[in-house]
């Protein structure tokens, strides 16, 4: 479950109007990492911070910071993370420096959790959620080809999936189906121009 930073411990700056704290959510299989890895190189005025992992380095996945679970538990009760949760038996830490650069006015761009939206939205700056989506039967077939779960276990993230659904009016949902490059341009697009206050 998303466990919040100590909010007494955290310093928010002053908001600045054009920065936008842009939060990737949707389920695992849904083309995230890829999606990040255009916009990565699509908008290099944008902040795309690594997430501090409680898994090791090389294990696959994103290119993430790691660390121990007593150190990632020592630095989210010390407000080392504006955002922090738990997921997968690894736990997941946002570092709190991304609230300087918000607040110079520098967009920032995170794959979170669902779970901590609402505190992400509590923080006075404005956001943008983009919400990745991915029919059930497609999903389905990337996570085989992935080769990481057993069949109970793509299922099981199946329907997770489809119960995977966020609302609000800074929501943008995201369809990933089909080609790739249809849905960077997209996704790249919106950071984009809301990065620069359009």
């Amino acid at each position: 479950m998303p466990r919040p930073s100590p909010t007494s411990l955290i310093r928010v700056p002053d908001p600045v109007s054009s920065a936008t704290l842009f939060l990737v959510v949707g389920p695992s299989g849904a083309g995230k990492d890829s999606l990040l890895e255009a916009a990565r190189a699509a908008c290099p005025e944008v902040r795309f911070p690594k997430r501090e992992i409680t898994r090791p380095a090389g294990s696959g996945g994103e290119d993430h910071i790691p660390i121990t679970e007593p150190e990632f538990e020592r630095r989210e009760a010390a407000g080392a993370y504006v955002l922090s949760w738990r997921a997968h038996d690894l736990g997941y830490g946002v570092p709190v420096g991304i609230l300087d650069d918000l607040a110079a006015g520098r967009s920032v761009v995170v794959n979170v959790s669902r779970g901590v939206i609402d505190i992400a939205r509590g923080l006075n700056f404005r956001v943008r959620v983009l919400s990745i989506r991915v029919p059930s039967a497609v999903l389905a077939e990337r996570l085989r080809r992935r080769g990481r779960e057993s069949e109970d276990q793509i299922a099981g993230r199946v329907a997770r999936a489809d119960s995977f659904r966020v609302t609000g009016p800074d929501v943008v949902e995201i369809l990933n189906d089909g080609a790739l490059e249809t849905a960077t341009r997209r996704f790249s697009s919106i950071i984009s121009s809301e990065s620069s206050g359009h």
